[in-house]
């Protein structure tokens, strides 16, 4: 299935979400507004790609399975943009959710995006061990091993010199172990073993690398129009950044080596689509 498609099928799940009449309309509005906010879907397009590269065809299901790793990435963002850790006024070219409704409102949406996705998975029609692995696997990269916990060593790491190892440390939590899901995910319904379902694992946590060192590129290089949120932010936080540690071209160089570590180990599944998004991430040396 082509990417447009897909993306295209995403956001028709991803809108129906936050329709029901019993959520209250603020919150549902809220949600809404994030959720819908653009975005390239890396993730749930990743997962949908790995699934077809496994013999899958594509069910309502397995869409639904890939939207619960993009709510709680948008999740995420609301809370980074708020006052008391990033403090940015945009985010995909709109206004912030604290920004568009209050503090208190953006606080509940990050927190419904966070909540909402395992209850989507507790009613997906898999096999029920099946369920259980996607839901230790997201709660796992989630929260206090993963994506929070990167949080809240980011934060404590502002205006400090960090080592590039200690770095690393913060973004396999911040921004690989989120990355991995959509690989995990595919693997696990697809029903892969332990030890493939590791290798899986591992080629996710090379991407999450690889996306957090783009993101530090472009925070440098590119303008707001083409970020849609400010760029200089982890100058002006005094942020250690793959960037300032290794420079520019080392940074862009690391990137290259790494997305092409990644695509070799996707090769031998022979999908062109999972091979065609890896190379997107390219930044030009």
């Amino acid at each position: 299935m082509l990417m447009t498609t897909k993306i295209e099928r995403l956001e028709r799940v991803l809108e129906d979400i936050y329709q029901d009449q019993e959520i209250p309309l603020s919150l549902r509005a809220a949600c809404s507004y994030s959720l819908m906010a653009g975005g390239k879907r890396i993730r749930p397009v990743m997962m949908l790609d790995l699934m077809e590269a496994f013999g899958l065809e594509l069910s309502e299901a397995h869409y639904r399975l890939a939207v619960t790793v993009e709510m709680i990435h948008t999740g995420s963002l609301i809370h980074d943009d708020l006052p008391a850790m990033d403090d940015d006024d945009y985010r995909r070219g709109k206004l912030t959710s604290h920004k568009q409704f209050d503090e208190a409102t953006a606080i509940l949406a990050g927190d419904a995006l966070f909540f909402d996705p395992f209850w989507l998975l507790s009613r997906l029609d898999f096999p029920a061990e099946q369920v259980v692995k996607l839901v230790e696997a997201l709660a796992y990269a989630s929260g206090s091993y993963g994506m929070v916990a990167g949080q809240i060593l980011d934060m404590a790491g502002e205006g400090k010199s960090l080592s590039l190892a200690e770095i690393e440390a913060i973004h396999e939590r911040k921004t690989g172990r989120l990355l991995t899901f959509p690989f995990l995910a595919a693997g696990i319904v697809a029903g892969k073993d332990d030890a493939e379902l590791e290798s899986l694992r591992e080629t996710g946590q090379s991407l999450g690398l690889a996306f957090q060192i783009r993101d530090d590129i472009l925070d440098v290089t590119a303008s707001f129009e083409a970020l849609g949120k400010t760029p200089g932010k982890d100058l002006v936080e005094e942020k250690s950044t793959y960037v300032s540690i290794l420079g520019l071209d080392e940074a862009k160089a690391t990137l290259s080596k790494l997305l092409k570590q990644v695509k070799e180990e996707l090769s031998k599944y022979g999908n062109q689509p999972v091979m065609d998004l890896i190379a997107g991430l390219e930044i030009g040396q």
